[in-house]
């Protein structure tokens, strides 16, 4: 091979193709958009009696598709105590796997099946070490044909390489949900352009004129999943005039419909998509974390999971985490489950109560308090299956302590994620606010968060492909010893431990204000338990509130305080209630604001009187109709078939009024904007095509939300006067 077939760059995409094996695009050093082709058979496995083996045998021989079979024992299946006799069936054309594997599944249903139904990404990283974006060098002949692959950094890399991105975003001018748009919004850095929908034709033109001068990597929109590009390739077929949205030549897009689905506890819904091949879409509002972490976390996940970009935007972290364990079993020549349905094993009524007690909860102390450190465990769950070695193949355990064995799949898989988001959160850290990098670390650190967070609730989901509920039940169990260990470490330097929740710890001592204060009690605790522990912030105050119901019964993970920094954590009140009008959610945040300029909580109650002047002016601004009716909407989600309600919830009423209206029939999880009104039906839905009366605005139920909100800020802070407080709090609304 001559140097001149040896390409450089980052690799963009990765598909199968029908005729090509798989597709590659690699976004060159040279600025070019490469499209090469690699041969890439795909195996799956087949268990079972060895005469339906032999009958499966005949029948995949039988079939146009050319495959390679062999008999394998050498992989095993984490749940089978024993390797087991295997049909490897190896598909030389990727393409045809998929197809192949259902009309076996099918015609073969008694049989137990491995390796079925792995994305082609996950394959190709176990192979070749691939992941989105991956830096490579490639030999390739003059036909595109790669010949060798090699991959120059890892995706745990902290500071990897990366290319210049081309990013068109496209959006309606007007929420097609609420109006009909009239034109499309396009940018590209300083470019901007503003096409007309109508007439089609014009607008068709000018489109495919942009996409191919611009050629962008990113076709980034507002609803293009579910409007924007089902109407444009509506129009380009009716009008015959084909747009170049896929960077590959004569390939059409993938179109996956809505779905609803019951998914740990709760209805999930998600919407349409449209994805393109050698070209990416990402639509923001169907993107699963987008406004957590934006597109430098999508990129992120993406590196770490192995999945391609378009999939890990819209796909929850619990698929991710499945993801990067699937990527592991293949590497380490582990089976993966298709079609996982695992029985837990029986336990006695004593045996559930001593192993599935959940995480460790201790009642917070009701009241306000200052000198409060709060400890965070970083990553306390992840940390624990890595330390502990604790995986399906490694419980049930009837202690669970720190293990030096040959470390299971599950830690094999956490680790390298667990250690670079240690050493991201360190960077941050010591990282000033000015610094350039520090947006893309958060939302990297953000998209690491997810998945570490999730992997324990994946954990011990049985029928994931590497769930058991015997390993979820070891992990919480050193859990809730280490922070034992941890109150008992605190306890011994003299803090009083205020309130403890799962992974985190709040301790008070009069006079502890500054970070050197808590530097002991931290090292103690990591010496004593094994798991690094951070301090998270110390607190000029914070008010631990008690149940809505009852005064004097403490609720977990309910509370709010200022640190010294100036910041502010809320956790349980309205402003936090993604069921909250955004007009209340800010209400509460700016009477908390104003509270967290006292240097104490002795000082608090001299920020009474401004706080009251501010609910004042914010009440004042509801009865007199300033407030925009956006800042009024409620979203709630549906959780069950409009049909299935027997006393239909606001949401309900709302989604009814959009199918009685507009024909528009909402599924169970999905969100449904509304405003309350007043008379009936008390609700008017914002997606309707006629605007909601101002007048009709239920202006009185907003002003009980937002009384409710600030009684739970100065309630919980303590600041009204004794007698004051038996009178209704809108006499402190008066100046």
């Amino acid at each position: 091979m001559t140097p001149a077939n040896e390409l450089t760059g980052w690799l963009f995409d990765l598909y199968a193709d029908p005729q090509d094996g798989v597709t590659l695009w690699l976004l060159g050093d040279d600025g070019r958009r490469h499209r090469l082709r690699q041969a890439f058979p795909i195996t799956f496995y087949a268990a079972g009696p060895p005469a339906r083996l032999r009958e499966l045998c005949r029948f995949l021989k039988s079939q146009p598709v050319p495959v390679e079979l062999a008999r394998e024992e050498r992989r095993r299946d984490l749940f089978q105590p024993s390797r087991q006799p295997l049909l490897a069936v190896r598909v030389l054309l990727a393409s045809d796997q998929p197809r192949l594997f259902r009309q076996v599944a099918r015609r073969f249903p008694d049989l137990t099946y491995y390796d079925a139904d792995v994305h082609l990404s996950l394959r190709h990283a176990a192979v070749y070490g691939t992941f989105p974006l991956a830096r490579c060098r490639v030999q390739a002949g003059p036909d595109g044909t790669v010949t060798a692959l090699e991959v120059l950094d890892s995706p745990w890399d902290l500071d990897p390489p990366r290319p210049e991105l081309r990013i068109l975003e496209m959006e309606p001018d007007v929420d097609p949900a609420r109006g009909e748009p009239a034109a499309l919004e396009l940018r590209s850095g300083r470019l901007r352009y503003r096409l007309p929908l109508r007439p089609a034709r014009p607008l068709l033109v000018n489109l495919r004129a942009i996409l191919q001068r611009l050629d962008p990597d990113l076709l980034l929109t507002n609803r293009g999943d579910t409007w924007l590009l089902p109407l444009l390739l509506d129009l380009s077929e009716e009008h015959d005039l084909p747009l170049p949205l896929n960077r590959a030549p004569g390939r059409g897009v993938a179109r996956r419909g809505e779905r609803s689905y019951f998914s740990y506890g709760r209805i999930v819904y998600r919407g349409s998509q449209v994805m393109l091949f050698g070209r990416w879409h990402i639509d923001r509002a169907n993107a699963m974390m987008w406004n957590d972490y934006a597109l430098e976390g999508v990129l992120e996940s993406a590196r770490v999971t192995s999945l391609p970009v378009q999939e890990a935007a819209r796909l929850s972290p619990g698929t991710g985490i499945s993801s990067m364990q699937i990527r592991q079993a293949l590497v380490q020549g582990v089976l993966v489950p298709w079609r996982k349905q695992q029985s837990e094993q029986p336990k006695t009524a004593l045996q559930l109560i001593e192993s599935d007690q959940g995480g460790m909860v201790y009642q917070p102390l009701i009241g306000v308090y200052s000198s409060v450190g709060a400890l965070d465990f970083i990553s306390m769950y992840p940390s624990i299956m890595v330390r502990c070695n604790i995986s399906p193949e490694t419980v049930p355990l009837r202690h669970v302590e720190p293990s030096d064995a040959d470390p299971g799949l599950v830690p094999r898989t956490l680790a390298p994620l667990l250690e670079k988001r240690v050493a991201l959160k360190h960077r941050l850290a010591g990282m000033p606010g000015w610094d350039p990098r520090r947006a893309t670390d958060k939302a990297r650190s953000s998209a690491q968060k997810w998945l570490l967070v999730t992997c324990f609730g994946y954990l011990g989901y049985k029928n994931a492909r590497f769930g058991q509920i015997e390993a979820h039940e070891a992990v919480t169990a050193y859990g809730r010893e280490a922070l034992m260990r941890a109150k008992e470490a605190a306890e011994d330097h003299g803090f009083t431990v205020l309130h403890m929740y799962v992974d985190g710890l709040w301790l008070h001592r009069p006079g502890a204000s500054q970070p050197a204060d808590f530097e002991p009690v931290l090292m103690d605790i990591l010496e004593r338990t094994g798991l690094p522990v951070s301090l998270d912030g110390i607190y000029k105050w914070v008010a631990f509130l008690p149940s809505r119901v009852d005064e004097r019964t403490p609720v977990p993970n309910r509370y709010f305080g200022a640190f010294q920094d100036g910041s502010i954590k809320v956790r349980g009140l309205a402003c936090r209630r993604h069921d909250s009008p955004a007009w209340v959610g800010s209400l509460q945040m700016r009477l908390i604001e104003i509270f967290a300029k006292a240097g104490s909580a002795e000082e608090l109650p001299d920020y009474l009187n401004e706080a009251l002047n501010s609910l004042h002016r914010d009440l004042t601004a509801l009865s007199e109709g300033r407030v925009p009716l956006e800042e009024l909407l409620v979203t709630q989600r549906l959780s069950r078939a409009l049909d299935r309600y027997t006393s239909p919830s606001p949401a309900a009423r709302a989604a009814l009024q959009l199918r009685q209206v507009t024909g528009r029939e909402m599924r169970p999880g999905q969100k449904v904007r509304f405003l309350f009104t007043r008379g009936e039906p008390g609700v008017h839905a914002w997606d309707l095509p006629e605007p909601p009366d101002p007048r009709q605005i239920d202006r009185e139920r907003y002003r009980e939300l937002a009384l409710r909100a600030a009684r739970e800020v100065l309630e919980g802070l303590r600041v009204l006067p004794p007698e004051p407080t038996l009178l209704p709090l809108e006499k402190y609304t008066r100046r």
